[in-house]
This record gives C-alpha cells, sequence and structure tokens, in this order.
C-alpha cells in the first residue's frame, strides 16, 4: 500500500475510534471507555487488556478498571480464545445494541436507586400516618408526599417498560434501523 494512502487510512481509522469516544460522552459515559470500545470495535476482534494497554498508553490496572466498567455497562464482555491463556475483551459489533445496552444501563441504574429510596420513605410516611395525634394538616402534608411518591413510580414503571421496549427490539418496529443513505444523501423528509 502506498504510504500516502496507508496515513490516510490510518487516519480516517482513527477519527472513526476519537469519533466513538466524543458519541460516548452523549450518553453520560467517559472518553476513555469511548475510546477503548472503538479501538475493540475497529480491531474487529477481541482483545487482551495488554494489547488494549499498548494501544492506548494505559497500564494495565487502569485498563482492568476501564473495561470492567465496559461490562459493567453491558457493552463489553470476556471472551475465551482457542488456546488463549489471557483474557480477551469484545463489543458489540452493532451500533443500534450499543445504543440500547447503554440506554438501558442507564436507566436500569437510575430506577434502582430510586425504587429502593422510593420504598423506604413511602415505609416511613405509612408508619407516620398511623400516627394517632396527626392534625388534620399534617395528615393532608403526609397524603400530598405519598401521592408524589405514587407518581414517581408510575413515571419509573413508565421508563422500565421503555426499557423492555428497546431491548426486545420492538423499537425497530416503530423506527427501523435501515433508511439507506449509502452512496447518497440523507434527507429528512
Amino acid at each position: 500500500m502506498d504510504d500516502k494512502v496507508f496515513h490516510e487510512v490510518e487516519q480516517a481509522h482513527n477519527q472513526i475510534i476519537e469519533k466513538l469516544a466524543d458519541n460516548m460522552r452523549s450518553f453520560g459515559t467517559s472518553t476513555t471507555v469511548g475510546r477503548v470500545l472503538g479501538i475493540i470495535y475497529m480491531n474487529r476482534a477481541p482483545m487482551t487488556l495488554d494489547e488494549l494497554s499498548e494501544q492506548t498508553g494505559m497500564s494495565k490496572t487502569r485498563m482492568s478498571q476501564v473495561v470492567r466498567e465496559m461490562m459493567e455497562l453491558n457493552i463489553a464482555e470476556r471472551t475465551f480464545q482457542l488456546g488463549g491463556r489471557k483474557d480477551y475483551y469484545q463489543v458489540e459489533q452493532d451500533y443500534y445494541q450499543t445504543f440500547i445496552s447503554l440506554f438501558t444501563s442507564n436507566w436500569r441504574q437510575a430506577i434502582n436507586k430510586s425504587r429502593h429510596f422510593e420504598q423506604k420513605l413511602k415505609n416511613r410516611l405509612e408508619k407516620l400516618l398511623q400516627t394517632e395525634r396527626l392534625t388534620e394538616e399534617e395528615e393532608e402534608q403526609i397524603n400530598e408526599l405519598l401521592h408524589e411518591i405514587y407518581e414517581w413510580m408510575e413515571y419509573y414503571d413508565w421508563i422500565f417498560r421503555l426499557i423492555q421496549f428497546f431491548e426486545s427490539g420492538e423499537v425497530f418496529e416503530h423506527v427501523p434501523k435501515n433508511r439507506s443513505i449509502r452512496g447518497g444523501t440523507h434527507s429528512d423528509e
């Protein structure tokens, strides 16, 4: 391959990795996670921590932390390589699935934190309602707070159903993946 062509191809390859890293910020994920995702993605094959450390210039310890975070976000997984003695890591090659994993992972965390908080607060308020010496105004305030909690619970139930909508793939029945834009311009009709 001609040196100029090789340089241009390498530059485009690196720009794609950097764009993936930049896009990860939109999901509230660090550019480091995005860069590692991009490196594995563009490698088109699973990679070891050593290979990733070499590619990024990060220590193996830091790389291990990044890969663990990626696995928690469901955008990377450990994989077996026949004859290999090291752990290999791969990422989803489907952009849509990566989006769904990031989207649902972040919202699942929010739901879990909120449900625990809501349940504790609801129990405390319901216990307060059983107090015999409540004034009418106090009882009204407690009921208003309980009403707010029930609204939160409905909201988080809606988010949970939205997560299921994405994870089941039903979203693609309503918003299809493919609108051909190859070889032409994309138009928003």
